[in-house]
């Protein structure tokens, strides 16, 4: 790979993805890109970026669903969790509860075991919701995992990964070497394909987002006018649930640490000043590796 195709791939991953490489993560194209150019069958990465620059769409999709990570497992880092249960819902049911709604948002659900947990807990609390509506909206940049979190069939080496045995037996059924999630926990996620970089107004205003693990990817800039717009797309009291490595400290005033709480924050009700996105049809979520 020359010097101009790694400046070329860098620029093209950071205008459709929002993944902001360093001038040293050439390994790092390589060890995704090269499969790929074998795969339609070109000899290497120069090939990959011609064919790319002759105006290839379906190619350019694929070079950066190669290139995003999804990176993900059943109730990772359980805290986020263990606060969902215990502080989030708990106090959105009593501010909520006149209308007895509920939408959250996983803003980059990848193939659903976030989207999933979540399901999973809330049906454990199906008794306090009873006449309750709870919405899951699941959105990826990539169609790919997005259907595979639809089919909601795992290994056993990803149902492993975090879910506790009693949830295995209790919402799964397995065939062969795979596991598929229940029906009923499938119906409770709807899935939508979109870009973080790109207008997500159209999605309606959530009481809960769930934004972990993404934005680390993103320059300050764009992490800046993401929390902004994600400011915009929330109720006054909501919860913002961001990854153990991500915070808004520094970066924005538009939401304020939630006391005591690793990775929850809540609005200020601050305005923030969000340039100008992209409107068109959305070709898909930031990386995933909820």
């Amino acid at each position: 790979m020359t010097p101009p195709d790694y400046e070329y791939l860098r620029k093209l991953l950071k205008d459709h993805s929002g993944l902001d490489l360093s001038a040293d993560k050439q390994y790092l194209i390589e060890s995704r890109l090269l499969p790929l150019s074998r795969k339609c069958g070109l000899p290497g990465i120069s090939e990959l970026v011609q064919k790319m620059k002759g105006g290839s769409s379906t190619l350019i999709a694929q070079v950066v669903e190669a290139m995003t990570t999804n990176e993900t497992f059943f109730f990772r880092d359980k805290v986020p969790f263990d606060h969902f249960r215990d502080s989030i819902m708990p106090e959105m049911m009593k501010a909520r509860a006149n209308r007895k709604s509920i939408r959250i948002w996983c803003a980059a659900g990848s193939t659903g075991q976030e989207p999933y947990s979540l399901a999973m807990s809330l049906k454990d609390m199906s008794a306090q919701l009873a006449g309750w509506r709870v919405e899951i909206i699941a959105t990826d940049l990539s169609q790919e995992v997005l259907e595979k979190s639809k089919a909601g069939i795992y290994s056993q080496f990803e149902v492993q990964r975090g879910l506790p045995i009693q949830l295995l037996v209790k919402h799964f059924k397995q065939n062969g070497e795979l596991w598929q999630i229940g029906a009923d926990i499938r119906a409770m996620v709807q899935h939508r394909q979109l870009n973080l970089l790109h207008d997500f107004s159209q999605l309606g205003v959530f009481d809960i987002i769930f934004c972990r693990n993404v934005l680390i990817y993103f320059d300050q800039d764009t992490k800046i006018n993401i929390f902004g717009r994600l400011a915009k797309t929330m109720e006054q009291d909501g919860f913002l649930v961001l990854g153990a490595a991500e915070t808004v400290v520094g970066l924005t005033d538009v939401f304020k640490p939630f006391p005591d709480k690793r990775g929850l924050y809540r609005p200020t009700g601050a305005r923030a000043t969000v340039a100008p996105v992209a409107t068109a049809t959305p070709k898909v979520a930031a990386m995933a590796g909820r």
